[in-house]
């Protein structure tokens, strides 16, 4: 199984860049990378300072069950150390699960972002060579490397195949917000596994070839696996939604996804998450727990959750945080 096919390239501190794994062509930007697009870095160096720092921000992670769908760009560039201590038993359930969705909240939707610029410039590309007309040679070119990419083809692409074209746009679509808390939720104990905690891997991706964190106790005749780790928690939403949207276990999910967009019905987590019997080895009862923590969790809104236009915010650990975040690094 690929599991790790989006390969992350660091610009500055936090500019993500996802590109094609063979190295050509970057298909998404960094972020805070549009033009005008203003920058603020707050800096921390505890899990308090950070807590008081959101707060000065007066940023709210339960506004769109209020009724309010506009989200800040507020990204965090790193899962604070103090969050698997034992010191986050003192939060209680509510804030806890407050400031996780926080953190993931704005990540995903930029996450989302990425992926619908690439999927309105392919259908753009498509409806242009099913009315006959001549493409670009830069449009040719993205066509190719955003359907090697996802696995739809490799090497030389017959750009007028409408079999590849409705494959690949089944593959370039979003993933409702919804259900990636939930999953990340479920998959890293609300961010305090040791996982998620040393190596930012939030949704329990494998992988046999490239970095990552060896579990104490790895199931038999599996190979030598290990859990994924990403430098960011960036780099894992966009890593866990291209394994949904490349990975044959999750064709159910395209499958209905399509489906469900062709009727102009709306795409929600709670539906999707019926499809995922195979992420877990827990089946139908993994897929009751994703629809319990949507319910009970009142998720369902974040669906239609966007990013404001206002400035991204970069929340930098520096001092003890920095020091601890460049160890797991050089561990792993």
């Amino acid at each position: 199984m690929r599991l790790m096919v989006v390969m992350i390239a660091m610009v500055g501190l936090f500019g993500a860049q996802a590109v094609c794994d063979n190295g050509k062509g970057i298909i998404s930007p960094a972020l805070g990378s549009a033009a005008g697009q203003h920058v603020v870095r707050v800096e921390y160096s505890s899990g308090s300072q950070l807590e008081q720092s959101i707060k000065n921000l007066n940023c709210k992670p339960d506004v769109w069950q209020a009724g309010t769908l506009e989200v800040p760009r507020l990204y965090i560039t790193d899962i604070p150390s103090r969050w698997g201590d034992k010191s986050i038993k003192e939060l209680d359930v509510i804030t806890k699960k407050r400031i996780f969705f926080l953190f993931l909240g704005p990540l995903i939707l930029y996450s989302n972002e990425l992926i619908q610029t690439n999927r309105d410039r392919a259908t753009s590309i498509i409806g242009a060579l099913r009315a006959g007309a001549v493409i670009s040679h830069q449009d040719q070119i993205f066509l190719c490397e955003i359907a090697e990419a996802y696995n739809v083809a490799e090497g030389k692409v017959e750009l007028k195949d409408h079999s590849l074209q409705d494959k690949l746009l089944r593959r370039v679509d979003t993933v409702p917000p919804s259900l990636v808390l939930a999953q990340a939720a479920e998959e890293s104990g609300w961010g305090t596994s040791r996982f998620a905690v040393e190596g930012n891997a939030l949704f329990g991706m494998w992988t046999w070839g490239g970095e990552g964190i060896t579990p104490l106790k790895q199931r038999s005749g599996l190979g030598n696996y290990k859990i994924a780790v990403y430098e960011t928690p960036l780099q894992s939403i966009i890593a866990y939604m291209h394994n949904l949207n490349t990975h044959q276990a999750y064709k159910k999910l395209r499958a209905r996804r399509a489906k469900l967009r062709k009727s102009g019905s709306k795409v929600t987590g709670w539906n999707l998450a019926s499809t995922l019997t195979k992420y877990s080895e827990r089946g139908q009862s993994y897929v009751d727990s994703l629809q319990a923590l949507i319910k009970v969790n009142m998720l369902q809104p974040f669906d239609d959750a966007y990013l404001g236009n206002g400035p991204t915010i970069l929340l930098i650990p520096v001092g003890d945080e920095a020091n601890i975040m460049a160890s797991r690094l050089t561990k792993w």
